[in-house]
């Protein structure tokens, strides 16, 4: 299951790092709710790009990818709440660090999951 959820994970970053490039509809950008630039937006495509290709070419090791991006995106939440721009490079607001948080602990937790037993995508239950 650890291919499924890294192609909705990728599919997700490559979004929204799109629709940051490309104004954010007010969500996304400079005077968005979240704080893009083109470095943030970039960041978002690459993340996905890289879901992406390890969802493709080795789903096996998708689980290890979603834990390693899962740590990456809990740190720059942290990291967030004590510097801007993170790591000198990545501009943040506060919508943005508690964003990294979620989705650091839920991207984690994703790939926990997917590597002791596999975590069932949603599915409607049938009657």
């Amino acid at each position: 299951m650890g291919k499924k959820w890294s192609l909705v994970f990728g599919v997700v970053f490559l979004v929204v790092g799109l629709l940051g490039m490309l104004g954010g509809m007010g969500v996304f950008g400079p005077d968005g709710v979240f704080m893009t630039d083109n470095v943030h937006d970039w960041v978002h495509i690459l993340s996905g790009v890289v879901f992406l290709l390890v969802a493709f070419a080795m789903p096996s090791k998708a689980h290890v990818w979603m834990k390693i991006f899962g740590v990456v995106y809990l740190v720059v939440g942290v990291l967030g709440f004590f510097m801007n721009p993170v790591l000198g490079f990545l501009s943040v607001n506060q919508a943005d660090n508690w964003l990294h948080l979620v989705l650091g602990v839920v991207i984690l937790l994703v790939g926990v999951k997917c590597g002791r037993s596999g975590l069932p995508m949603v599915t409607t239950p049938t009657v």
